[in-house]
């Protein structure tokens, strides 16, 4: 995407934003990483009179792997300190789950994370119906006690939703200390800590991220007092197995965030290989009527486990019920108040 165009949507996330004249804007990057994101974002940041500034962290050395929740900045609190003073931070080299980023948030800066790829970005603007409807399913999610997920496949499992708050992602940032992800469309909050039972049966065409895997053969999750005792299946479920041995961590065995997925521009068939245009998995994270669990941290929500292993796995055809009024039918919304219009 040339400059000019990467300005203009860059523009129009700002705007959606609430970015006003005098604000104060950081845009955080890494290395050589995404070096034309922070010039859009400046560009754009000034056409709307916001002091613009630009933070670019040394590359992570060649040796270091990278992990959920460990940054660069952990070694510079200097420059925590610089990001906690400013209005919004426009995240670009991925600190969620980090130390750092609750402690940016507490400061009351909000945070936009953008690592997706421009063309992604373009298609999946943020827009007022997403952030409207989006926002009512979080207050329903959040008055819930109960969360029941079934699917033909022999899904059926029972979160108790007495701890955790609610989380609406709707692609933009615009309120002080909240956190969000361009491109996004969804909501989900955590099961309590030993109040997840049941099993889950991710199906063939099911999603598996950070392994931006499609399923081919069912893999059978039991789950009990919110917790992993057992994962079956072919060669998706060995891949699982392993990557979750390899962390020698227990807590990834636990149950993470759960919800579902509100965007109607975000299409279930862009992750095909060959079409998949790359980024983090944010479009399958949010097409509409998925329902997706996660295991291991839930330190995002508040919970006490801030383990680096965490899969996402956004699921098709579940039905998801919330004090036993349904809310996904067959992956189909149905609650009237939060229906988008598909386009």
């Amino acid at each position: 995407m040339d400059h000019t165009s990467f300005t203009e949507i860059c523009l129009h996330q700002l705007k959606m934003s609430g970015v006003r004249n005098g604000e104060r804007l950081i845009v955080l990057t890494q290395g050589n990483d995404r070096l034309d994101y922070a010039d859009a974002f400046m560009a754009a940041g000034q056409r709307l009179g916001a002091q613009m500034y630009h933070m670019r962290l040394p590359a992570p050395l060649p040796s270091a792997e990278w992990s959920v929740g460990v940054t660069g900045l952990a070694a510079m609190p200097e420059a925590v300190e610089a990001l906690k003073a400013c209005d919004m931070l426009i995240d670009c080299i991925f600190l969620l789950f980090s130390p750092e980023q609750f402690a940016i948030q507490a400061a009351g800066t909000r945070i936009l994370t953008a690592v997706e790829p421009p063309e992604l970005l373009a298609r999946m603007l943020p827009y007022p119906e997403l952030r409207e409807k989006v926002t009512i399913a979080a207050d329903l999610l959040d008055r819930a006690k109960v969360m029941r997920i079934t699917s033909p496949h022999g899904t059926d499992v029972t979160y108790k939703l007495n701890t955790y708050e609610t989380v609406a992602e709707y692609a933009c940032t615009d309120t002080p200390g909240r956190w969000d992800h361009w491109p996004s469309g969804f909501v989900f909050t955590g099961g309590d800590d030993d109040g997840v039972d049941g099993q889950i049966v991710v199906a063939p065409g099911d999603i598996l991220l950070p392994q931006n895997l499609m399923v081919r053969e069912p893999i059978t999750y039991t789950i009990e007092k919110g917790w992993i005792t057992d994962i079956r299946g072919g060669l998706e479920a060995q891949i699982v197995k392993e990557y979750m041995a390899a962390f020698n961590d227990k807590r990834g065995f636990g149950m993470s965030h759960v919800g579902w997925g509100m965007n109607p521009n975000a299409k279930w068939h862009n992750f095909v290989p060959g079409t998949f245009e790359g980024g983090m998995g944010m479009e399958p994270r949010s097409f509409y009527g998925n329902v997706m669990f996660s295991t291991g941290p839930n330190n995002e929500l508040g919970g006490p486990n801030d383990t680096a292993c965490h899969l996402d796995i956004p699921m098709r055809g579940c039905s998801l019920f919330l004090d036993d009024e349904a809310v996904v039918i067959d992956g189909d919304v149905v609650v009237k108040d939060i229906q988008m219009s598909r386009n």
